[in-house]
């Protein structure tokens, strides 16, 4: 393909954030499956996530997870990040992981137990403004189990009031956004189970609140790309959680389980002109079994490769064959995006950023895997533990 200055520059600018759990070790709630060289410390996930924007050059931000990275100097850690060519990306805040939330947090039937949570999520926007990040990523494993166990509606408006108490709190430049799951933990009933739900409470709180799609947490069949359609026609796409799932559970390299998919969600994005810093494009993954820095090193470059392919769709000829009906060249116009290799163009602009074409490549010859298998002994390996 040919690329326009356009299509290169939208490719230039586009960031992807990559979290910093998913450098850490990580399994299924069966298991947690440790490997040579995990961080150790916030910090040391800050140096392996300067080696994988090294290699791709759109990886500059990381997003943390509280209390996983909590740290007693927030610009100390801020310094290690800037040191490496990063800064310090969303904060993700955690209200599912202690004994005190097994009925929910913020929609707890204790009142107690709801201002722990709230306490927990205001901390993590003193966190914001110690780091300097814009975004707070809210997710809540609230639900019941049981019909009759406790009252939805009731539910909903505490979670409401949480809310309401976290958005008065946000300072000029932030913004939360929030995130949905249509199952588990709860299995009977989600407090925030889909687009619509998250939607509702977003568009009552202000412009500061919007929706996260993760592009793992819908039933089967679901149209992700239609949802995002809709949310950036309302102006309320706030971010993409990236990752794949094949059955229930999510958190597996994003385009691994339908690359087509992941095509058609980047057409929308670019359809709806949501290639923009508006759009936090972040990774959502736990890499269980497979070598985390190049597991997270492909999912960038998926990303791009869908992101090239949605940006050399024909606009003008599939407007013309939508105008008139015709119901397979229009199929036809995406098929040919989707079927172009897209690969020698980003070897190409990676050379243009000084960059090895070939990330994977590259990072198996830096030796980063043999120096932090040799220097990370002793201490306690980062992970979330199950």
């Amino acid at each position: 393909m040919t690329p326009s200055p356009a299509v290169k520059a939208a490719l230039s600018s586009q960031a992807i954030e990559t979290p910093s759990w998913a450098y850490g070790n990580s399994g299924t709630r069966f298991k947690v499956f440790a490997q040579e060289g995990v961080p150790r410390t916030p910090f040391e996930k800050l140096d392996d996530a300067a080696r994988v924007h090294a290699h791709t050059g759109v990886a500059p931000t990381v997003a943390l997870h509280i209390p996983w990275d909590r740290v007693d100097d927030y610009a100390a850690l801020s310094d290690h990040a800037r040191e490496r060519g990063l800064r310090l990306g969303a904060i993700n805040s955690n209200v599912f992981q202690e004994d005190d939330y097994k009925l929910g947090s913020v929609t707890h039937p204790d009142p107690a137990v709801r201002r722990k949570a709230l306490a927990h999520l205001l901390e993590c926007v003193d966190i914001m403004d110690a780091t300097g990040s814009a975004d707070l990523k809210l997710w809540f494993s609230d639900g019941t189990n049981y019909p009759g166990q406790d009252d939805i509606r009731t539910r909903q408006d505490r979670l409401a009031e949480a809310l309401a108490a976290v958005y008065e709190r946000l300072g000029e430049g932030q913004r939360m956004l929030l995130e949905y799951k249509f199952f588990e933990p709860a299995f009977y009933m989600t407090d925030v189970p889909d687009w619509g739900t998250a939607y509702a409470h977003c568009l009552k709180l202000g412009p500061k609140a919007q929706v996260v799609v993760d592009t793992g947490h819908h039933a089967p069949g679901t149209n992700i790309e239609f949802i995002v359609a809709t949310l950036l026609r309302e102006g309320k796409l706030g971010g993409f959680d990236f990752n794949s799932r094949f059955y229930a559970d999510d958190d597996l390299m994003v385009g691994a389980a339908d690359p087509f998919q992941l095509f058609r969600i980047m057409y929308e994005v670019v359809r709806g002109g949501g290639l923009t810093p508006d759009v936090a494009f972040m990774l959502d993954q736990c890499h269980n079994i497979e070598p985390k820095i190049p597991a997270i090193i492909r999912s960038v470059m998926n990303v791009q490769e869908a992101t090239a392919k949605a940006l050399s769709v024909d606009a003008e000829a599939l407007a013309a064959a939508q105008a008139e009906g015709d119901v397979l060249g229009a199929n036809e116009v995406l098929m040919d995006a989707y079927h172009t290799d897209v690969r020698p163009l980003l070897r190409e602009l990676r050379a243009e950023w000084g960059l090895d074409p070939e990330p994977m490549a590259a990072y198996r010859r830096s030796g980063w895997a043999e120096r932090i298998v040799a220097e990370r002994q002793g201490g306690q390996q980062a992970g979330w533990g199950a």
